[in-house]
């Protein structure tokens, strides 16, 4: 939209009073509010306090301009000068009054207009605030993605080398039996014991939770560039072989 165009439908747009919606102070729940918000909310505050004061003041002045009035009616006949005294202090404070609640009532006609201003000023920094917000969370939310994008494939490459040393461990011990037998391995593996043959999971009662990490048939390896993997796997598998032609010489 053209900013011309823009502004002119942001002038046509009624905006409730803001700082009186409870809804619109969660809108700064989490960050708080910025300080150019702060200001406006300030200011629009002191206004509608203002609007409320000269409500309560034309009220109480206009109840003291009909007791003036009143007055002057009753002692317009007196010809006491005392009472005449009194007539002229209540015609100057009646006339006074009346400049009073004509000044307040011109003030009363302008602050709506005031108060109107400042809410629509609010409101513009309050969604230049929120679409700054917005745009925040959306930038994080995408490098957590990515983040959690990572990690998933850093899990399933290890579940994969961890599967890997688990086997090559069982392999190694299975052969050092057949070559050495095993009550040389049994006195070997007292001397040394500080290794475990299969799952660490498998030292205990097996969880569900254990279970679901060991089991690889749900792995899904469409998203893995597995050229370490299989780097890794082809090492094991070489000193496999190793292994083997030693024992055919």
């Amino acid at each position: 939209m053209a900013e011309k165009d823009f502004s002119s439908a942001i002038a046509n747009i009624k905006v409730p009073v803001l700082i009186l919606d409870q809804k619109w102070h969660r809108l700064f729940a989490l960050g708080g509010k910025p300080d150019s918000v702060k200001e406006l909310e300030a200011k629009e505050n002191e206004l509608i306090k203002r609007e409320a004061e000269i409500k309560q003041e034309l009220k109480d002045l206009k109840k003291v301009k009909e007791n003036l009035m009143a007055s002057v009616m009753s002692n317009m006949e007196s010809t006491s000068d005392l009472i005449s005294k009194k007539l002229d202090d209540d015609k100057r404070l009646l006339e006074e009054c009346k400049e009073r609640i004509a000044t307040n009532e011109d003030e009363l006609l302008e602050l709506p207009k005031q108060i109107e201003d400042v809410n629509k000023q609010l409101m513009l920094a309050s969604m230049d605030y929120c679409y700054d917000k917005l745009r925040t969370n959306s930038s994080e939310a995408e490098e957590i993605t990515e983040w959690i994008k990572d990690i998933r494939v850093k899990l399933k490459k290890n579940v994969i080398r961890k599967h890997n040393r688990e086997i090559n461990n069982k392999e190694i011990y299975s052969y050092m039996h057949d070559v050495f037998g095993m009550e040389v391995l049994n006195l070997f593996d007292m001397q040394n014991g500080d290794f475990y043959i299969g799952s660490a999971n498998d030292r205990e009662e097996p969880t569900e939770e254990a279970e679901k990490s060991n089991d690889l048939s749900n792995v899904d390896l469409e998203d893995i560039d597995l050229d370490e993997v299989a780097k890794e796997t082809k090492e094991d598998e070489e000193a496999a072989k190793e292994v083997d032609l030693e024992e055919q010489s």
